[in-house]
């Protein structure tokens, strides 16, 4: 293969040795690594030195870069956002919440990845929790209860301009450029649990920062559920914790895993450039 792969040890995520980005690569290592992308959920490149540019053109190796709705983008590409946090900024840690990125569009993206730049000498891990895992391990009382579910899915509880990251939040000075809009208000429906229609596995797609309600089911049984599936969903068992290091690539699966952001790095900067990959279908 030309590289080396180095499973994490947890319920998902491996790193990648051998490959670097900052150039083309050839269809049949594309192929190859979209193999690991598929089996581990997250792959994590080290030691890469990429423009947003590179980042741009690696990203599109694996499909076409996906919509941001509610992020502005850097001066140096459009398609490129940045992660950011300054180092005394008073606002909420962004995306504490486990996710999965856009799951309110109507064909969410494939992928996210992540390109490290200013990395704080403590905190600020990555949390991925392996949905596929979390799904075959529903307690039968819990399955019989979501297995045939549509999820109503929303951005508004986080970019409406009443939401977390509306405009309370950004006359506090957030550095992140986020753009609360009424478009947030738009919701799209989607099965509760996803078949992922490249290797044909199930996982649960419940997000309890984007869902809210399910058709057919009262507002507080509904919410009563979510936060059911989100105690189980979020169990240690199902969790590969990830630690950065300036110049890591990560890329992740958002058809099969949630993520979290943490924080506990006060007075340190944080900056990392962001892409999403397009899905061809939910």
């Amino acid at each position: 293969m030309g590289f080396t792969t180095t499973p994490s040890g947890a319920s998902c995520g491996a790193t990648i040795d051998g490959v670097t980005l900052h150039e083309p690569l050839s269809s049949d290592l594309i192929a190859e690594l979209r193999a690991q992308w598929l089996e581990h959920k997250v792959l994590i490149f080290p030691k890469q030195q990429l423009t947003p540019s590179q980042l741009v053109a690696f990203s599109e190796q694996f499909g076409e870069i996906g919509e941001d709705p509610f992020f502005g983008h850097i001066n140096e590409h459009p398609k490129v956002a940045a992660v950011q946090r300054d180092a005394h900024e008073k606002t909420a840690i962004f995306a504490e919440i486990f996710h999965s990125d856009w799951s309110f569009l109507g064909v969410p993206p494939a992928g996210t990845v992540l390109y490290g730049i200013t990395i704080p000498p403590i905190g600020g891990e990555t949390l991925f929790a392996d949905q596929a895992m979390a799904y075959q391990q529903l307690p039968d009382d819990l399955r019989d209860r979501v297995e045939d579910l549509v999820a109503i899915h929303s951005a508004a509880l986080g970019y409406a301009p009443d939401g977390a990251y509306g405009e309370d939040d950004q006359a506090l000075g957030r550095s992140m450029k986020i753009l609360p809009s009424e478009r947030a208000r738009d919701t799209h429906a989607h099965p509760l649990i996803r078949t992922h229609h490249e290797n044909g596995s199930k996982a649960l797609f419940s997000s309890a920062a984007y869902i809210t309600g399910f058709e057919g089911m009262a507002r507080e049984e509904s919410e009563a559920l979510l936060m059911s599936l989100y105690t189980h969903q979020t169990q240690p068992e199902f969790i590969y914790t990830h630690r950065w290091e300036a110049g890591m690539v990560v890329m992740w699966d958002n058809r099969s895993l949630l993520h979290a952001a943490t924080g506990g790095y006060a007075g340190y900067d944080r900056l990392l450039h962001r892409t999403t990959i397009a899905d061809t279908q939910f």
